[in-house]
């Protein structure tokens, strides 16, 4: 007896070659029926005997596409109607999207072959993709994922476009980014009034790359600044140009041959490198990398990527198949990228020298993402293109909540339900283009899913423009604010991502350089008792004063000085710290310190990585954030297992860790002329086993056996493999990022599950 049934299959299922997918199989089986999208995802009504069904439904969770995620499928029966044939139906546009959109990925090898194909009529076309691969999210104005509803609407199909769209059985069925010489965007390069178009643009672009020149490159979510990675002179010319003194550049190469005369390549980074989702991947640098010095000076490892659009791969293409390129955001420091060609041409025409530019346009910026490898897999330290917009999958539905993130590293946080929608990295919030780029980005998040959120979170800090931000944002609309401490927002965002029922407290760890405090001090080093809604200060480093502030972040040798005065150790004249402070700033620290007079306090694991690594002589001035704990995590790779510091722990409520015994300690290898990498190494040592220490005596008190890690401290591999095995050895169970990073870019996350759980335990009435 035939049935019929009807399925309602919700995820990563539009644009993605689901429906053709479902249409085939569907045929196979002998069914009727329709496929078709909507704002919820796909659905389907399916008919003939039931064993056939069976195999359907089956065959639906088990031989999906390879870029479909599904999260959830329902079924029902319905009346039969005796249809035979079945159909791919016409799209249902519907005011409240709840499907997921899938993200950008990298062009995939059939299109690859296409591309280097003489034979093939997209032969060397840097627009090329299918159904499997090139950009999704970026192009995407609203749902469903159809061509109107993307940048792509301008461009009208050819012929023979079309016949391939609209056939179930091609690669290309309903790949809304379709395109080919004849019908759509088209490539050239702009330098000053001269214009060259298609391959001769290619070529040129090329030639200015080997003549030291700086070019802008558009790519899938904005502008690359682009240049000779071996040269010297232009590296150092970008670098000037763009404000951007010390912080290392991301390179760019054709493939892993290169790549691995660059760095050292492990199976599990070539897997990750070679992903669909094409990250920036920091990697151990070849002492002999062939590469410019001041690429990423002081620096023990490079981020590295490999090409991911046509256009990449036809750049380093010939002449500059064995050149790294650097391949830097198209921004000026402290910008949001770039995404519009006038937009560039009018921010970076001081910085590049020429424009290799397209007319298909970008929807959402998305800057690359960034990871590194922490046991084998991957450990996120930019979470954007390749993964936002995918959703993190939380332990509990979650009522519609806006969560604002920081200042650093911003991102943005919607929940609904199970789902939590951590935004691209937006960047540092600290000008007015980087918060119209996050209201921008906000905006488009709110079209896409149909979110309008009941309630508005924030950081603990008022003074932090996006806290400013969120209460206005909150008051024009009639919504509470619930402000999250920063630290706890840290250890839920870690919680959340690994599905841990946010009822249960955990003993959790946040280490970082700046979090405003529950009591108004400058808290960092932070060991918690917490759940979603609860947290306690249970440890902490103990505090020294911060003198002046942001500018002893920025100078690294003042918190030595610092952190030397609250130990009762003398500044002697031979410590390298002393002599980087100038005679008059050093009188006026000491009045600062003894009197204490702009001296907040705090107790910043970040700002103590800064103190000895000024107290080592490796770093007394901070050109980028984390550029002192980065420069002293890769001297003590070289510094093998070492013994640790002697330290203290002081009992009561909350517990402290002295870290005056290790000081004294350093001081004296330092000045014994002990290797530096060996010093660096017992300085990791020391905290790892501070921290197992703290955490042992909370067991011991608390009765609790989860150890939650988190905190942009925790993106150095040396003390978190260090943290992590001590602990694992004492029989706990740890917690790291594996989904959102560490540092501010993951706060978002747990601000937002935070605030929803607040709100369920205040029992708060909220429109």
């Amino acid at each position: 007896m035939r049935q019929r049934r009807r399925y309602r299959v919700r995820g990563v299922v539009q644009g993605v070659g689901f429906r053709p997918f479902v249409s085939q199989l569907a045929q196979q089986l002998g069914l009727g029926g329709h496929v078709g999208n909507d704002g919820e995802g796909v659905f389907i009504e399916a008919e003939g005997e039931p064993g056939a069904l069976d195999q359907f439904e089956c065959a639906l969770h088990t031989q999906s596409p390879p870029l479909a995620q599904i999260t959830d499928i329902k079924s029902e029966l319905v009346l039969a109607l005796d249809e035979c044939t079945f159909r791919i139906v016409e799209s249902r546009a519907e005011s409240r999207a709840t499907t997921l959109v899938p993200a950008d990925v990298s062009v995939c090898d059939a299109c690859l072959r296409e591309l280097f194909d003489p034979s093939d009529r997209r032969h060397r076309y840097p627009f090329i993709n299918c159904t499997n691969c090139g950009p999704r999210f970026t192009i995407i104005r609203a749902l469903p994922y159809d061509r109107p509803l993307t940048t792509m609407a301008a461009f009208a199909m050819c012929e023979r476009c079309a016949e391939e769209y609209v056939d179930p059985s091609n690669r290309r069925f309903h790949a809304q980014p379709i395109a080919c010489p004849s019908c759509g965007p088209h490539l050239w390069f702009e330098e000053g009034e001269l214009q060259w178009e298609g391959e001769a643009a290619l070529q040129r672009a090329q030639a200015a790359l080997l003549q030291g020149q700086i070019i802008a490159v558009k790519g899938l979510g904005g502008f690359h600044l682009a240049c000779d990675a071996r040269s010297e002179a232009a590296v150092q010319t970008l670098r000037r140009r763009k404000k951007r003194p010390a912080k290392p550049f991301a390179l760019m190469v054709r493939d892993l041959t290169v790549l691995r005369q660059l760095v050292d390549v492990s199976p599990s980074a070539e897997a990750v490198l070679r992903s669909r989702e094409r990250p920036i991947v920091l990697l151990p640098r070849r002492q002999d990398a062939p590469i410019a010095e001041s690429v990423a000076p002081s620096n023990a490892v490079l981020g590295v990527m490999l090409p991911y659009t046509p256009l990449h791969y036809l750049l380093l293409d010939g002449d500059l198949s064995e050149v790294p390129l650097v391949m830097t955001s198209g921004n000026r420091s402290d910008e949001p990228i770039a995404k519009d060609n006038a937009e560039a041409q009018a921010r970076l025409s001081d910085i590049a020298d020429g424009f290799l530019l397209h007319n298909r346009p970008i929807y959402a910026r998305c800057d690359d993402s960034v990871v590194r490898l922490f046991r084998s897999a991957p450990l996120p330290i930019r979470r954007s293109r390749g993964y936002v917009p995918l959703p993190i999958v939380l332990s509990e539905p979650l009522p519609e909540v806006l969560a604002v993130g920081g200042e650093l590293k911003a991102t943005f946080c919607l929940t609904r339900g199970e789902h939590a929608y951590l935004s691209q990295h937006v960047g540092d919030v600290e000008n007015v283009e980087t918060l119209q780029a996050f209201e921008e980005a906000l905006e488009h998040f709110i079209q896409l899913f149909g979110i309008q959120p009941r309630c508005v979170t924030c950081d603990l800090h008022p003074a932090y423009h996006t806290t400013r931000w969120a209460r206005a944002w909150a008051s024009a609309r009639e919504l509470p604010l619930i402000a999250v401490q920063h630290h706890h927002a840290h250890i839920v965002a870690c919680l959340a991502e690994h599905r841990r029922n946010l009822r249960q407290p955990v003993i959790g760890v946040s280490f970082d350089g700046t979090g405003y405090g529950a009591d108004g001090t400058i808290w960092g080093g932070e060991v918690l008792i917490a759940d979603g809604v609860r947290f306690e200060r249970a440890a902490h480093l103990a505090e020294v004063p911060l003198p002046g502030g942001d500018v002893s972040v920025r100078r690294p040798y003042r918190m030595a000085l610092a952190h030397l005065w609250a130990a009762g150790l003398p500044w002697e004249a031979d410590l390298p710290c002393v002599q980087a402070c100038p005679p008059v700033e050093q009188r006026i620290l000491a009045q600062q310190l003894a009197r204490g007079v702009q001296c907040v306090r705090t107790s910043s694991a970040g700002r103590l990585f800064d103190a000895i690594a000024s107290l080592m002589g490796v770093c007394h001035q901070a050109d980028y954030e984390g550029q002192a704990a980065i420069e002293l995590e890769g001297i003590a790779q070289q510094g093998g297992c070492a013994e640790a510091y002697p330290f203290a722990i002081r009992e009561g409520q909350p517990i402290q860790i002295e870290v005056a015994p290790m000081l004294s300690a350093i001081l004296s290898d330092v000045r014994g002329g002990v290797p530096l990498p060996l010093v660096a190494a017992r300085f990791h040592t020391t905290l790892a086993q501070a921290l197992a220490v703290v955490c042992m005596r909370l067991r011991a008190t608390r009765g609790l056996n989860v150890v939650a890690l988190s905190g942009g401290v925790f993106q150095n591999l040396v003390l978190t493999e260090q943290v992590v095995a001590s602990l694992e050895a004492e029989g706990f169970e740890v917690l790291v990022h594996r989904q959102v990073p560490p540092n501010d870019g993951g706060l978002a996350l747990g601000q937002a599950a935070s605030a929803a759980m607040q709100l369920a335990a205040r029992s708060l009435h909220v429109p």
